[in-house]
């Protein structure tokens, strides 16, 4: 039988227990969890700002959880081009990634691609363990 593969994304900058919890919840939803993380070019449009951490360290650092199987790198242009190369049956997007799933599908859609199942995480429960959050703690020591 297939296993069932399982895709989720992010930039995963200041790995916290936020991302790890929404990542164990990814993984129960299939056989086979694979993380895209995203490039830094990526980060600097969509944040606004360099990482704290480089991607080749967010790749190493998400390779390293018992819950992830695979973490690649996403590309450097096109976001959707991973959900091509590894043909996932579910994505799961973070509760705070803006795309919202009728748009993810239509634009999958439109390369081709069906996907069985795409849903959205939920919010880990509490309010310290968000990036922003994290980042902010951590500077007033630098």
């Amino acid at each position: 039988m297939k296993k069932r593969k399982v895709m989720a994304f992010g930039g995963f900058d200041v790995l916290h227990l936020g991302h790890v919890q929404f990542l164990k919840e990814a993984k129960k939803k299939g056989d086979e969890l694979v993380v895209v993380v995203a490039r830094d070019r990526v980060l600097r449009h969509v944040k606004h700002h360099e990482p704290y951490f480089k991607e080749a360290e967010r790749l190493e650092l998400l390779s390293s959880l018992k819950c992830v199987d695979r973490a690649i790198l996403g590309d450097q242009h096109n976001t959707l081009l991973p959900i091509k190369w590894e043909r996932p049956q579910v994505i799961v997007l973070g509760y705070d990634q803006p795309k919202r799933i009728p748009e993810l599908r239509r634009e999958l859609l439109a390369m081709g691609i069906r996907i069985e199942k795409i849903v959205r995480a939920k919010p880990y429960g509490t309010r310290r363990h968000k990036s922003k959050k994290v980042k902010h703690y951590f500077e007033r020591f630098v």
